[in-house]
């Protein structure tokens, strides 16, 4: 049986084999369902019916179309987001093309060039005075503090961070596994006053649920229950962090990205090395990590400075 070329079932099997053959997080099977089922609609609206008809011009017109895209509340789509759609269906021309579906090859279609970003991160002391915001006499503020502490020791991604659970952490050896994007494992590492901190809030936890940061709020399922809907969201995390960095007066918006740029920056201007640093992302390619050299430059100056022949 051979790979569907209707639009919207060839992305149910592309969706299909993403989670079955490569194993991808529900996270990406989600964004790309979403990215993919916008195509697939707008290709039946464009008078395509068979995805091996898509060529050049279509795409050209797709592109247009999410430039030019708003939603009923007037908001557009960024350069970012637009590039996530088209890195979505290259994906999938990619799969249909080692499949042998002859369809317009990926390679044609260049990805939008993104706008530039400014990269938030805190110094040692703008994240010190964030972390001692958080009123340690609540449950709340106790759990808020270990979170603070651990993003910071850690670098975890925020949705590395509310996937935790307890039984995959080791408060003794001040490390554990996780499995960051890409389904890529890497050991991250707790700092003593971050095991301390963490160690604190199991400690006063009366539950026996299995997720690492929970919620209050809400209807509490039984204390039998593993509590999975307990369970944190990226977006309760967010929130936490932005009313501390409120709280603080910080002088930039932070976000819990903005911390784990803030670990890797800490990393480097102590004089740790770019690869290790890379290893302690997760990053798959270095020159992901290398963002970071605007920390290493006053270091190479140093150096130069140090060991090179003043004539």
């Amino acid at each position: 049986m051979g790979i569907p070329t209707q639009p919207h079932a060839c992305m149910v099997v592309f969706l299909e084999h993403l989670e079955v053959e490569r194993n991808v997080s529900k996270l990406t099977l989600r964004n790309y369902g979403h990215y993919l089922r916008r195509f697939a609609d707008w290709l039946k609206e464009y008078g395509v019916t068979d995805i091996t008809k898509v060529d050049q011009d279509a795409v050209r017109e797709y592109r247009m179309y999410l430039s030019r895209y708003e939603d009923d509340k007037g908001r557009t789509l960024s350069k970012k987001t637009q590039g996530y759609y088209i890195i979505a269906l290259r994906s999938m021309l990619k799969w249909l093309v080692k499949n042998d579906v002859p369809v317009l090859h990926p390679e044609k279609i260049d990805l939008p060039k993104s706008e530039s970003q400014h990269m938030k991160f805190l110094n040692i002391e703008k994240i010190e005075k964030l972390l001692a915001q958080p009123l340690l006499s609540s449950k709340t503020g106790l759990r808020d503090r270990a979170i603070l502490e651990v993003l910071f020791s850690t670098g975890l991604r925020v949705s590395e961070l509310i996937s935790l659970n307890r039984d995959q952490i080791d408060i003794k050896s001040r490390e554990f596994g996780v499995i960051g994007k890409g389904r890529r494992p890497r050991v991250v590492f707790l700092s003593d006053r971050a095991a301390d901190w963490l160690d604190r809030w199991l400690a006063s936890r009366e539950d026996q649920w299995r997720p690492v940061f929970v919620r209050f709020a809400g209807k509490k399922p039984e204390l039998l229950d593993s509590g999975e809907e307990m369970r944190l969201t990226t977006r309760s995390v967010q929130r936490i962090v932005d009313k501390y960095c409120r709280k603080a007066h910080l002088p930039i918006k932070i976000s819990p990205h903005g911390i784990r740029h803030s670990f890797a920056t800490d990393l480097l201007s102590n004089g740790a090395g770019l690869r290790d640093v890379q290893e302690m992302l997760g990053h798959k390619n270095i020159s992901t990590t290398q963002i970071y050299t605007h920390v290493t430059r006053p270091q190479l100056k140093k150096t130069h400075r140090e060991h090179h022949t003043d004539l």
